[in-house]
């Protein structure tokens, strides 16, 4: 007679691989509206060196992009935040991200339903488990609130 043998739950190891979200300053009034907590973002997911980001255009296509960390073009960098680390390898994240491209298409943004601070959050707690800080995408839940208020 074999024994049946029960699987003893194992803490997941955390994964070695840093994952970072960098944030950018949209406008230049965002000195000011960094401490009272109303800033306006882009940001940008960085691991394996290679940062991934969410914008808009016109087209069915993906609207997941790739540039240098900390240099995406047209936005000022404010700063870098550690969010956690992912077990995932460079070709893993790749394909990861070519996997997630049809649910980000860039026909379907919205500045506040679905941006790129959405797309960082969605993208973070998949690879780490782990949430962006609120204050990033505090504008979009604040516009999402107000639509609530006023327009239902």
């Amino acid at each position: 007679m074999l024994c049946k043998l029960v699987p003893v739950p194992r803490k997941k190891k955390p994964g070695l691989n840093p994952v970072y979200l960098n944030v950018y300053d949209l406008t230049p009034i965002n000195g000011y509206a960094y401490w009272l907590g109303l800033g306006v973002y882009h940001s940008g997911v960085q691991v394996h060196g290679v940062e991934y980001g969410f914008g808009a255009h016109e087209r069915d296509t993906t609207g997941i992009f790739e540039v240098e960390p900390r240099h995406c073009p047209g936005f000022t960098f404010r700063k870098s935040i550690f969010i956690g680390s992912t077990d995932m390898g460079p070709k893993d994240v790749r394909a990861f991200m070519e996997r997630l491209a049809e649910e980000y298409s860039g026909n379907t943004y919205h500045l506040i339903q679905k941006n790129c601070n959405h797309f960082c959050e969605d993208v973070c707690v998949r690879l780490t488990g782990k949430s962006i800080p609120r204050w990033v995408n505090r504008l979009a839940r604040l516009g999402k609130g107000y639509r609530k208020v006023c327009c239902d």
